[in-house]
């Protein structure tokens, strides 16, 4: 960020301040993917127009619900297969910039890191900033259900269990992900970007997405 500042000193946009975008199916973080969407629309196009550039986003995107809704969901399930797509050679294949941090096909946790701000203690940052926010959140919601669905309805009773079900399905994933994450965050592993994508990115293979 210093070196961001020394360059631009006036920015009329600040960068994220840590290089971590979180992508979850509800906002959670101040600072997740889709509110850092919205900032940086205010501060391009203005605050009066923030909600029609949504909508326009949404609509070229497709999908059904809200315009953040249809933003988040692209942002939980498509953009980083776009992204990689985007950025392949006729030689080495695959190369994204943006990387994705990944718990699993539920969805527990995810997050974009740009391979260029990466350091030792980023995936340090991600565990104890994000995960066990994430955690604590899952813990809570639970909690919360389980207190509704005492006095619920058979039906309202019904619609609680299926929730609770995903909710401790995906607790559970991000719980064995963050002993995978903390494993790696000890490490306080090195990159070098002359060594490439392909080599930079098997170092964290247990927390990555895959690169198909």
């Amino acid at each position: 960020m210093p070196e961001y500042l020394s360059q631009v000193p006036h920015p009329r946009y600040m960068p994220d301040g840590d290089g971590i975008l979180p992508i979850t199916d509800d906002e959670y973080f101040d600072d997740d993917i889709v509110a850092m969407l919205c900032e940086w629309l205010r501060k391009a196009y203005g605050s009066e127009t923030l909600e029609e550039n949504l909508q326009f986003i949404a609509d070229a995107l497709g999908g059904t619900g809200t315009p953040r809704r249809v933003i988040r969901d692209y942002f939980m399930g498509h953009f980083f297969s776009d992204h990689c797509a985007v950025y392949t050679t006729t030689n080495a294949g695959k190369l994204p910039i943006y990387w994705l941090i990944d718990s699993g096909k539920l969805g527990g946790f995810r997050a974009l890191i740009y391979m260029h701000r990466y350091t030792p203690d980023l995936l340090a940052r991600v565990r104890t900033d994000y995960v066990h926010e994430r955690q604590e959140r899952y813990r809570s919601r639970i909690t919360d259900l389980e207190r509704e669905r005492e006095g619920a309805s058979r039906r309202e009773q019904s619609a609680i269990d299926k929730e609770l079900k995903r909710l401790r399905a995906q607790l559970d994933e991000v719980t064995k992900f963050e002993e995978r994450l903390h494993h790696l965050a000890d490490q306080m592993i090195e990159i070098d970007l002359d060594d490439g994508f392909k080599v930079n990115y098997a170092k964290f293979a247990d927390v990555m997405a895959k690169v198909k």
